[in-house]
């Protein structure tokens, strides 16, 4: 289950907190690792040239679609052995649980989770990256080249992807709005209030 408020960490322990030099216990604490904060910023601008680098620039194009397949890739085997925010079973939640911390944001005052809250889209985001990914090197595949479905799979999964990216920005400026927290600043100093 997700910690509210940052209570406990793995094995039900919150580690002390490291004094500032006024000695006060510091108001933030890192979640995000530097793996899964470079990985993010990377994703985004790997995504923005491979979108506008299509059906024009093919090698640059291509070059960044097999970069993000790399980083998805890494970004799986992050989701395993990675620090605890990082671990899919940290976040990975039920329709149920997303729907029941929906209606509660609705209810106000909206929950605070030192991770992903369990709205998060890490894992709808990585499935179609995944699916573009496959149909992207399908593509230039001699067994798949003039198979219009796949090229049409392609352009209907980035379509998709490109509607899921508008949601996790609004859903982030709308979480930040309502619980006081940058989640867009969280994600450069990898810091999240305590």
């Amino acid at each position: 289950m997700p910690d509210r408020l940052g209570a406990v960490e793995a094995g039900g322990i919150t580690p002390p907190a490291t004094a500032t030099q006024s000695g006060a216990p510091p108001d933030t604490v890192v979640v995000w690792d530097q793996f899964v904060r470079i990985g993010h910023w990377s994703l985004v601008g790997l995504f923005t040239m491979a979108y506008v680098t299509a059906d024009k620039l093919d090698l640059l194009h291509q070059a960044a679609g097999y970069a993000i397949a790399i980083l998805v890739a890494a970004r799986l085997v992050w989701g395993v052995i990675g620090p605890r925010h990082a671990r899919f079973s940290e976040f990975v939640r039920s329709p149920g649980d997303v729907i029941a911390y929906l209606r509660s944001i609705r209810k106000g005052p909206a929950p605070h989770y030192l991770g992903h809250n369990p709205a998060a889209m890490v894992v709808a985001l990585l499935v179609m990256l995944v699916g573009i990914c496959t149909t992207g090197i399908m593509m230039t595949t001699k067994a798949f080249w003039s198979a219009e479905w796949v090229e049409d799979a392609h352009v209907a999964l980035t379509n998709a992807t490109l509607i899921l990216i508008a949601l996790h920005v609004v859903g982030n400026f709308v979480t930040s709005f309502l619980t006081g927290e940058n989640l867009f600043k969280s994600m450069i100093t990898g810091r999240k209030r305590r």
